[in-house]
């Protein structure tokens, strides 16, 4: 028997023998059995007064679940990465930098590219946005799905990560002296993309 089974086992035995979850805590940290395993243990079950234990719906990650956040996930690094080179494009176009050579054709030609990419993928990644808000709706359980943590959490964490590098940028331009109206419209760009970014999947970090 593995030992998440035994734990399973004694949890279940223990309340329906009447014990507390306190004096089943205290039993097991005793044993040596550490505080996460325990914590894992008791929360599988609930003591609703029955005199019985009553399991706790657990996570589970699915085929679909992997397809539909998978795709997701490449979907939105698809969109954030054309959206900021079509923002920064723009921003060179409209605040020209002196001490830098124009580009204007490979401007032009770079701008289309993010145009094409998000006229296509942006409306795929609203569909899969909207197709796991409909399957929360009608099954609000899969809040529980670890895949759907899991999204959120590298989601929010690459978006902590762009708001990190953007003021790492700025305190460099500030050391350097070098700081343009053209730059800081690209970190003000980047820092409400990725605020946006995680305002939209924070919520994906929700159990209930």
């Amino acid at each position: 028997m593995k030992p998440s089974d035994q734990l399973e086992a004694f949890v279940k035995d223990g309340q329906r023998a009447g014990h507390s979850p306190d004096v089943l805590r205290a039993a097991l940290l005793a044993e040596g059995w550490s505080q996460a395993e325990v914590a894992a243990a008791l929360d599988g079950w609930a003591d609703r007064g029955l005199g019985v234990p009553v399991p706790r719906p657990q996570a589970q990650a699915t085929g679909q679940d992997a397809v539909l956040y998978g795709l997701m996930f490449v979907a939105l690094l698809t969109v954030t990465f054309n959206l900021v080179a079509l923002g920064f494009d723009l921003v060179e176009a409209w605040l020209p930098d002196p001490l830098q050579v124009a580009g204007s054709y490979g401007n032009r030609d770079s701008m289309r590219w993010s145009i094409a990419v998000l006229i296509v993928v942006l409306p795929v990644f609203l569909w899969l946005d909207r197709r796991a808000a409909r399957a929360l709706s009608s099954d609000p359980g899969q809040r529980r799905s670890p895949l759907r943590h899991k999204f959120g959490a590298v989601t929010l964490f690459l978006s902590s990560l762009a708001l990190l590098g953007a003021a790492i940028a700025v305190v460099y331009a500030g050391l350097t002296g070098v700081i343009t109206a053209q730059f800081m419209a690209k970190v003000v760009f980047v820092v409400v993309l990725a605020l946006l970014v995680i305002a939209w999947f924070r919520d994906f970090l929700a159990e209930r």
